[in-house]
Formats: C-alpha cells, sequence, structure tokens
C-alpha cells in the first residue's frame, strides 16, 4: 500500500543535520602558527598569499572571492600587521586596501582565539561614511564565511539602535562609523571594549580631519592603549599630533607609490576644462549626450546642487538613465542607487563626496567633477572611482578661469598629471532657455534652483584656501541666469565689511528703507515688491480689499523662507554680485543668541489717548507728545507702568486681550448668603477650631452626620425611582387598552384549537395580545425599566413604502394568508 502524502506533493530534500560549532577551535593547531608568523620576515617579498603563513579558512575564503595575487600594499602591510605591529598604509586608489587589513584583523583574533560573547569585543573598524563600511563589511563575510566562527555586525546609522544594542554584546568584529559607535559606547551599558585588540581607520586622512576629530576623541578614550592600530588611505597622515592622538607605538609607514612620478594610476587620463560657472549646465549637459554608452560619475559639491541637476536633467531625457546621491537621503534609499549603479552597464550618477571615498563602483568609465574640490586630496580621491585594480578610466574636472590657476598648483605639488583640453564650439548645446522655461512653469523647480544657488555659494564662502576660491570673481548672476532664475537670491552671509555691518545692527529702525531710485511702476515676478508698495503706501491710510488680495501667498509654494530669498528691486542693484546690501531685518547673523533691540518710535506719532485705553478712568500717560519721546501708561492692575515707544506698542494698547497679559492675575472669590465675597479657601483659627473639641472627635461627627445624610437622600432617591417606574407602567397599560378600543378586538376563550376564528374572534389578534400581557407582566415582576418609545413618524408623500427587515423578522405589518404560515409565526414567537 502506497504511503500516503499530506502537504507538498513533491517529496523535499532531506535537511542536513545541523551540526553545532565549538567556540574554541581546538582542531587548529594555534602554536604552529604562531610559531610561523614569528618566523615571518617583513622585509621580503612576497607574491601570493600562500606564501604568508595563513589558516586555513582564510585561505579559502580568499580562494572563494578569486584573490590569489598580492598587491604592493598587500605584501608590505600584511606581513607588518600578522607581527602585531602598528601601521600606516598609504596606496593608491584601488590598490586593494581593504584585504590588506582584513585579513590581519581575522588571522589575529584566530590565534586569539577570540570567539563568543566570553571573549568579547575584538576588533574595530571605523570607516567615514556609511557606503564604505558596508562595502568593508560585504567583503569581511566574502573573506570569513568559510570556517571562521567570529560573530561579526555592522553598526553604521539609518538603522534600529535597539538591535544594535541587543547584538553588540555577542559581536568580536564590529565595523562602523564614528557618530554611531560612540553613541554605543555612551549609551549601552552592556557594550565592553575592555579586551579589544586592534583599532582599524579606512580613509584615516579623513577620520582625523576637523569633521571626525571630536567624534574620534571621544572614541579613543574609552578604548584600552595596550592595542594594535591599523591607518590606511590614499592620502596618508604624516602629522605628529594625529599621531600621538592614536597612542601609536613605533608604527611602520608603508607607502608603496611614494616614489611614484604620480599619485593617481597610471591608467587614469586625466583633464581639465576651462569653464565659467555660468557654462557648467551647458557643458555638462552635452557632455552626457555625447557619451550615452558610458558609465558617468558626476560630482557636485552639494546634495541641493544634486538635486536640481538630477531633476532638470530628468525632465530634458538625455538618453541615459541619471541617478543622484546625497548625504540627506534615508538608508535604504542610498543602498538600493549604489546597488543600482554597481550593476548598471551606462547610467549616470550625481553624487556629493559621500561617494568620494573607498566606494568600489566597477567599470566606471568617466569621472566628472563638475565643481572643483576643496584640496588636492579630496581631487584625488574623487578620481579614484575610475581606473581601480589597473583598469582604465578618464577623469575630467571643470575650473573656473579664477580657480585655474591655484588648483593647478595644488595639484602639482601632489604629483597629478593634468592636460588642459577645449570644448568644441559646434557640439556644445545650451539648455539655458530649456531651463528657464522649466522653472517658469513649475516653482518647485525654480525653488530647488535657488537652493542649489545658495548652497554653491556658502561652499565657495567657507572654503579656506582664498587663492583658489575668491567669491568676488565669480560671475554669480550669470550663473544664477544659467540655473533658469531671473536674478541672484539673497545670500545672507555674503555682507558689507564690518563697519556697515555694525552700523546697520545699531541703527534704529525709524521704518524700511527704500532707494530714491525704485521704480514706481516696476513689476517682480513673485509680487513681493507689490507687497512692500502697498505696505509703505497704506501704512497711514485705509486698507481697501484689493490691498489685502495682493497680499495673499500661496504658504505651499511662496512660502516666507521662500520669499526671503526673491531679489527685489528695492536691494541692491542687480550688478552688485557680493548682494551684500541687505536690510536691517534680513541682516542675520550666524550666532546661536540675538540681542532685541528696543525700537524707539517716530517722531510725531500720535500719543495715545486715554480713550484707546478700555479702562480710560484707571490709567494714566505721562510724555511729550510734541517730541515724540517714550511714553508710560499706568494701568490699573498692572505691576509695572507700560513703556509705549513705538507704533506697535500703541496699537497693543488698543487690544484688551493683550493688555491683559500686563495685568495683574485676579483672585477667585465665592459669595455668602449675605453677598459678602470670601476666598474660596479660608483657613480657620486656631482658637476656633480647637474650642470645638479635639481634632479626631471632629472628624468622627463629621463622619456620622454625612453619612446619615448620605443615607436619607439614598432613601428618598429609592421612593423617586418606584414612583417613575409606577407612572410608566401606569402610562403602558393606558396605551394599550387605547389600542385594544381602537381595534375592536376583546378578548375571548380559544376553542382548544388555537388557530382559527372562535365565536366571531380573530385567533391569530388573542394569540398576539396574549403574548403582550405576558410580557408585559414579566417586565412588572423583574422591575425592569423600559424606555418610552418615540411615536412613529407619518412617512412623506415622497418616501417609497417598503418594509424593512426588521418588520419582517418581528411580524409587523406582514399578512398571513394561509394556515401554515400562521403555524410558522406562532411557533416563531413562542421561541
Amino acid at each position: 500500500m502506497a504511503p500516503q502524502l499530506a502537504g507538498r506533493a513533491r517529496p523535499t530534500k532531506p535537511k542536513k543535520p545541523q551540526r553545532t560549532n565549538k567556540r574554541k577551535r581546538d582542531d587548529v593547531d594555534v602554536e604552529a602558527l604562531e610559531s610561523a608568523v614569528s618566523e615571518l620576515d617583513p622585509k621580503a617579498t612576497y607574491t601570493t598569499f600562500t606564501d604568508l603563513p595563513l589558516s586555513e579558512p582564510t585561505r579559502e575564503g580568499l580562494k572563494s572571492a578569486h584573490f590569489t595575487t598580492l598587491t604592493d600594499i598587500q605584501a608590505r602591510a600584511v606581513p607588518l600587521a600578522l607581527k602585531g605591529r602598528d601601521v600606516l598604509g598609504a596606496a593608491k586608489t584601488g590598490s586593494g586596501k581593504t584585504l590588506a587589513f582584513l585579513i590581519p584583523v581575522l588571522e589575529n583574533l584566530y590565534r586569539a582565539q577570540c570567539i563568543g560573547g566570553d571573549a568579547g569585543l575584538g576588533a574595530m573598524v571605523i570607516s567615514p561614511t556609511r557606503e564604505l563600511a558596508i562595502q568593508i563589511f560585504e567583503v569581511l563575510r566574502t573573506i570569513g564565511r568559510k570556517g571562521h566562527l567570529f560573530a561579526a555586525g555592522l553598526v553604521i546609522g539609518g538603522k534600529s539602535l535597539r538591535e544594535e544594542q541587543d547584538a553588540l554584546a555577542r559581536m568580536n568584529i564590529v565595523v562602523c562609523t564614528p557618530g554611531r559607535i560612540l553613541q554605543h559606547l555612551s549609551q549601552t551599558a552592556a557594550f565592553n571594549v575592555d579586551n579589544l585588540r586592534m583599532l582599524v581607520l579606512d580613509e584615516a586622512d579623513r577620520i582625523l580631519d576637523m569633521g571626525f576629530s571630536r567624534d574620534l576623541d571621544a572614541i579613543i578614550e574609552y578604548l584600552p592603549t595596550d592595542r594594535q592600530t591599523l591607518l590606511f588611505s590614499a592620502t596618508q597622515t604624516k602629522k605628529v599630533g594625529d599621531l600621538a592622538r592614536l597612542s601609536l607605538r613605533d608604527p611602520e609607514y608603508v607607502s608603496v607609490h611614494e616614489a611614484a612620478t604620480a599619485a593617481t594610476p597610471a591608467t587614469l587620463q586625466q583633464n581639465y576644462v576651462l569653464t565659467p560657472i555660468p557654462e557648467k549646465l551647458d557643458t555638462l549637459w552635452s557632455f552626457i549626450t555625447s557619451s550615452k554608452k558610458s558609465k558617468i560619475l558626476v560630482f557636485l559639491s552639494s546634495g541641493k546642487q544634486v538635486r536640481f541637476v538630477y531633476e532638470a536633467f530628468r525632465h530634458m531625457q538625455p538618453g541615459i538613465p541619471l541617478l543622484h546621491l546625497h548625504g540627506r537621503q534615508k538608508q535604504t534609499a542610498r543602498l538600493d542607487i549604489t546597488d543600482r549603479f554597481r550593476r548598471a552597464q551606462h547610467s549616470c550618477l550625481f553624487a556629493t563626496d559621500v561617494v568620494a571615498r573607498g566606494i568600489d563602483f566597477p567599470a566606471v568609465d568617466w569621472v566628472v567633477q563638475v565643481d572643483c574640490p576643496e584640496d588636492a586630496d579630496t581631487y584625488i580621491h574623487r578620481v579614484g572611482r575610475t581606473a581601480r585594480y589597473e583598469r582604465e578610466g578618464r577623469a575630467v574636472l571643470f575650473l573656473d578661469p579664477s580657480e585655474e590657476e591655484g588648483m593647478l598648483k595644488r595639484l602639482e605639488q601632489k604629483r597629478v598629471p593634468i592636460e588642459r583640453i577645449s570644448v568644441r564650439g559646434k557640439k556644445q548645446i545650451s539648455v539655458k532657455k530649456q531651463v528657464q522655461s522649466m522653472c517658469f512653469q513649475d516653482p518647485q523647480l525654480k525653488y530647488l534652483g535657488q537652493k542649489a544657488f545658495a548652497s554653491y555659494t556658502r561652499s565657495l564662502h567657507v572654503q579656506k584656501d582664498r587663492e583658489v576660491f575668491d567669491l568676488q570673481k565669480y560671475d554669480l548672476e550669470g550663473f544664477a541666469a544659467s540655473l533658469g532664475l531671473p536674478g541672484a537670491p539673497r545670500i545672507k552671509f555674503l555682507r558689507a565689511d564690518a563697519e556697515e555691518v555694525k552700523r546697520r545692527k545699531n541703527a534704529p529702525r525709524m521704518g524700511p528703507e527704500v532707494d530714491d531710485d525704485v521704480s514706481a511702476d516696476s513689476d517682480d515676478e513673485e509680487g513681493e515688491m507689490g507687497v512692500e508698495r502697498a505696505k509703505l503706501d497704506k501704512k497711514n491710510g485705509v486698507r481697501t480689499k484689493y490691498d489685502r488680495m495682493f497680499e495673499r501667498k500661496n504658504q505651499d509654494v511662496l512660502a516666507e523662507h521662500y520669499a526671503k530669498m526673491v531679489k527685489t528691486d528695492g536691494d541692491a542693484g542687480g550688478e552688485d554680485v557680493d548682494m551684500s546690501r541687505l536690510d536691517g531685518e534680513q541682516a542675520v547673523d550666524d550666532d546661536l543668541f540675538d540681542v532685541k533691540r528696543r525700537i524707539p518710535a517716530g517722531e510725531g506719532s500720535p500719543v495715545p489717548s486715554l480713550s484707546d485705553i478700555d479702562d480710560a478712568d484707571e490709567a494714566s500717560v505721562t510724555g511729550d507728545p510734541a517730541t515724540g519721546t517714550s511714553r508710560t501708561v499706568h494701568l490699573a492692575g498692572a505691576k509695572d507702568p507700560l513703556i509705549i515707544d513705538s507704533k506697535r506698542r500703541e496699537k497693543l494698547l488698543k487690544s484688551k486681550k493683550k493688555l491683559l497679559k500686563h495685568k495683574a492675575k485676579g483672585s477667585r472669590v465665592v459669595f455668602d448668603d449675605e453677598g459678602m465675597p470670601h476666598q474660596v479657601y479660608e483657613m480657620q483659627d486656631d482658637e476656633a477650631f480647637r474650642s470645638k473639641g479635639a481634632a479626631e472627635e471632629q472628624r468622627r461627627q463629621y463622619v456620622d452626620a454625612e453619612a446619615e445624610r448620605v443615607r436619607e437622600q439614598d432613601g428618598r432617591d429609592k421612593v423617586l425611582a418606584k414612583e417613575k417606574k409606577r407612572e410608566k407602567r401606569e402610562k403602558r397599560k393606558e396605551r394599550e387598552r387605547a389600542a385594544e378600543e381602537e381595534d375592536g378586538v376583546e378578548k375571548g376563550e380559544d376553542d382548544g384549537t388555537g388557530v382559527g376564528l372562535v365565536g366571531g374572534e380573530d385567533a391569530m389578534a388573542n394569540f398576539l395580545a396574549d403574548a403582550q400581557a405576558s410580557g408585559s407582566d414579566l417586565e412588572e415582576e423583574a422591575d425592569v425599566e423600559v424606555e418610552e418609545q418615540p411615536p412613529k413618524k407619518q412617512k412623506k408623500w415622497f418616501q417609497k413604502d417598503v418594509r424593512r427587515d426588521s418588520d419582517d423578522e418581528v411580524g409587523v405589518g406582514k399578512e398571513i394568508g394561509t394556515f401554515d404560515e400562521l403555524e410558522a409565526e406562532a411557533a416563531r414567537l413562542l421561541g
């Protein structure tokens, strides 16, 4: 007999019994590995991984990932790291620095048998960006999955903090970013780093930079000093202060390409193009449309520029898939975009410097730097995204004429060979009109353009190298026009000299400053100038409905922060590129706190009369109305007098609601039988209280009196409830008798059959009357309170005569024609 199968129709593959791995690798000869490592000569030449004393799991992992030959940095750094030395590794981009520190991490912890949660954290790898941390973790998993039993984890921002806290106590190797690991070190109680053996800093010069210096110093305070430290970067630091901060012990500096003629790979072709900033978008568009069958990585200086260029080019459809990446995106979106660009054959990615370091994008053909990098090191890291692992690649740098001399000098000092090329005029396409048309039709795109302009200008303003970045030499008006804007937006951080700023800050605000040459009929695209002019003209006059209509704003698009960026005719002239002349209201400092200024009233300001104040008989005004000096108003009920020194304060006198804020708060009182006010809670005199007896005796008397009062009230409530029930029963019986008399139904005796007519009487009517009477008797016995049903409303002429389902269920209005129907209805009513 064939066996019967339940569930799946096909037989499944039997599962292999899962073997539990031991924490301690007893089957490994650790002493043999230790002796082999001690005999290792760091100065010898090694070509393959088999030449090194590596464990079998590491060899299998490297073999499965097809890593066989050592690169230059690996051949020199790995032997030193295996012997426990501190290493400063410097090599060109794409030369295999990741394996140079991951292999020593696995091997040193393997020989020390640092396995399991009881062993604690053995190694910490810190990277500056999330994308680079994820990439390092993937490489660690690839080479460590063939037999290593370490618990490794990825700790970066954008993930659940609770899940990371639960897993950190069991980790042996952690790959992290500085901010997130510092958060766990200060907040996660179960995270113990006392047994840390190795600390690795990838892109060490960036982590030691000002951006992460404070976080790194705090992290070092938690870590033990007797550890091994490895630092790797394409542009390694040699500052004594940086090395002292990390407590390095006799570090070995390994720079395999220090004697090379160029700091970049030899297979990388590097060029630059002289492009004024108003022509950058035209040149970029022309380049993308002519390289549709390529994989392009475009670097911009800020995330807002990335968004604007991506949205503008996406609408114009260049014929190549477009992607954009910046630091303000969510972590899931960033991972999805980087994965799509890795798998793409032809694509263009607009990105910031968040992917400028360490990220391995395969087969990138072009690296285009639209905005000049801040220094030569950033340039080296950017162009390192192409020409990796001895592949060929090309890089193009867009330079403004004012940046050429200074930037070329910096690149020459770093041994970066670069050659100038020119753009063919016939091949270049201008997209300025298209962008202007799109911004005119789409206010959101125009707003993105304004933010992109502001962020790019700020990036130039904060640069330290003034020899390269001189903000006064840029054509900002032309750049704004190339972004589709009618004029350069306001820039708050661009101001005049310090004396002018100080004068404007201390000047009294007597009224808005208006230039004499402002045209009365000038029209602004967004209506801002019209609003300001209307305010000036109607300040002392009557505001009509048309004035209010022109002052309305679309809060979704033209919000207040949007209006502040729109340059009007009342501001500085269009030819002044520094845009330093701003109103006193707009000249905002970057300080955390601001000084609140008192606004003196202008001469000739009307003094508020006592008739303007509601409590005229209880207020007084002092001051000199002729000179227009500040006045003092004494309000009834106010603790301090009210100082009137501006028109805004004068308007306050006309609002009773605002004046209440300056008056003292009243107290609540109750009135006795004689109409005398008393406080809600009044303390009794001690002597009068003691004269009534002891406190315990007074408490007992009060409790007894209240209990008696409650009993009396309860008895009255019960009598009242019985009376209400009796009245309801009487009313119900009266309604029943009236209904019987109206229908002419009289009760009779049943003939034994219970159906049909008995003595000329309707048996069904008798049955229903008996059922209702028995139900009323049960209600009386149980003392059930029944709410009086409201009378049924009469149907209107337009309402349909449709019976409800509930009526059919209870038999109301249902006509019984046969004996079977009558019998069924009687059985249903009897339950």
